[in-house]
C-alpha cells in the first residue's frame, strides 16, 4: 500500500510517501523559518499563503523520487490537527481533492501521534508499551503507550510548551527565531552554576508542566544583567538546564510510574543534545532505554504523517468527503 502524506500544521510545508514493507519511499521538507525570521515567529496567514505555493511541487518531487506517479497511490493521509486552521486547511484540502480525484481511501492524522510514532520509521524501533516524551513548540506532554491508537496522557503542560518556551526565551535574551538552536548556542558559552533558574512543578507529584513562571524568571535574570554577552549566556545555560532537569525528572516520574523499559523522545525540542545526555544519564541509572528520531524525523514533517495514516488505514479506519481540520485536538481524543 503506497500512502502520500502531506503535513501542513505549522511553518513546515512536506510530503511523503509510505509503502509498507517497503518503508519510507521518499520524503522532503520545506521549511519557512526564514519567512517568518523577522517577525521572531510563525505569522499564521503567511504559512498558509507558502502552503499554497510550495506543496504542489513537493507532492510531485516526491512522487517522482518515489518513481511513482498519481496512479499508483492505494491513500492518502494529511495532518487534521491540531495547528494553525489556515495551514491545516491548505493541505486538508489538497489531500482530500487528490483522494477523492482518484478514488482513493484518506484519513486525517492527528500531528502528535505522527510525532508518537515518527522513532517506529527508524532502523531498529523501539517495541511497545513505552512512555513517549513530546516535546515541540506547541506541546508538552507525557503519554503511555500501550499499543497502536491506545494511549493515555500521563501530565501535560498548563500553559507554555517548552519550545514555546525556547522561542520567548530567546527574544529576551535577543537571539533570532528559531529560539531552541540559537539558545543551546549561547547556553555553550554559559558558565555552569552562574544562574539558577526554577524548575516548575518538581517539588510536587504529579507529572504535568509549566514553563510561563520560568519565562518571567528569565525576564527578570535579563533586567538584572543588562546588555552584558557573557551574563546574557550565563542566562542562557542556566534556562536550558532548567528545561532539561524538568523534562527529566517528569521523565524519569513518568517510567517508574508506569513501569516501562523504553521512553521514546519526539518533536522539535528532542533534537537537544543537552537533553540527550541528561536523558541518557537517567536512563543508565533508572534502567530503562531511551529512543529518538533521527534529527529530520524530530521536527514536523510528512513521513510520519504518512507512516500515522498508513498505520490507520491498514487499521480500517476512512474519512468521508469532508476535510475539516481540528486546530484544538487533544491527543486523549483519539
Amino acid at each position: 500500500m503506497n500512502v502520500l502524506g502531506i503535513e501542513s500544521s505549522c511553518d513546515e510545508t512536506a510530503a511523503a510517501v509510505y509503502a509498507g514493507s517497503a518503508g519510507l519511499l521518499g520524503h522532503a521538507v520545506h521549511s519557512q523559518v526564514a519567512d517568518h525570521a523577522a517577525y521572531g515567529g510563525v505569522v499564521p496567514e503567511l504559512a498558509s499563503r507558502d502552503h499554497v505555493r510550495k506543496l504542489p511541487g513537493l507532492v510531485a518531487g516526491v512522487l517522482g523520487d518515489a518513481g511513482l506517479g498519481p496512479a499508483d497511490l492505494d491513500g492518502v493521509a494529511w495532518t487534521r490537527g491540531p495547528g494553525l486552521p489556515g495551514a491545516l486547511m491548505v493541505g486538508a484540502g489538497f489531500a482530500r481533492s487528490l483522494a477523492w480525484a482518484r478514488g482513493l481511501p484518506a484519513v486525517g492524522v492527528h500531528h502528535m501521534e505522527g510525532h508518537l510514532l515518527a522513532p517506529l520509521l527508524e532502523p531498529d524501533p523501539p517495541a511497545m508499551p513505552l512512555v513517549a516524551l513530546l516535546v515541540s513548540g506547541g506541546h508538552t506532554m507525557l503519554v503511555q503507550v500501550a499499543d497502536f491508537g491506545r494511549y493515555r496522557v500521563l501530565g501535560e503542560s498548563v500553559d507554555d510548551a517548552a519550545g514555546e518556551a525556547f522561542d520567548k526565551t530567546a527574544r529576551l535574551l535577543d537571539l533570532p527565531y528559531p529560539g531552541g538552536p540559537a539558545v543551546a548556542r549561547l547556553a555553550a558559552e554559559g558558565t555552569p552554576g552562574a544562574v539558577r533558574l526554577p524548575r516548575p512543578m518538581t517539588d510536587r507529584p504529579g507529572l504535568d508542566f509549566s514553563f510561563s513562571g520560568l519565562k518571567t524568571a528569565v525576564l527578570h535574570a535579563v533586567q538584572e544583567a543588562g546588555g552584558d554577552r557573557q551574563g546574557r549566556a550565563d542566562i542562557a545555560h542556566g534556562f536550558q538546564e532548567a528545561i532539561v532537569e524538568t523534562l527529566a525528572i517528569k521523565c524519569r516520574r513518568a517510567v517508574r510510574q508506569t513501569g516501562s523499559a523504553r521512553l521514546v523522545v519526539a518533536g522539535g525540542v528532542g533534537a537537544n543534545a543537552r537533553l540527550h545526555e541528561r536523558l541518557s544519564t537517567e536512563a543508565e541509572a533508572g534502567g530503562f532505554t531511551v529512543h529518538y528520531p533521527s534529527l529530520e524525523l524530530c521536527t514536523d514533517n510528512a513521513a510520519m504523517i504518512a507512516y500515522t495514516g498508513y498505520r490507520r488505514l491498514q487499521a480500517g479506519y476512512r474519512d468521508g468527503l469532508d476535510f475539516t481540520v481540528r486546530p484544538r485536538w487533544p491527543l486523549a481524543g483519539l
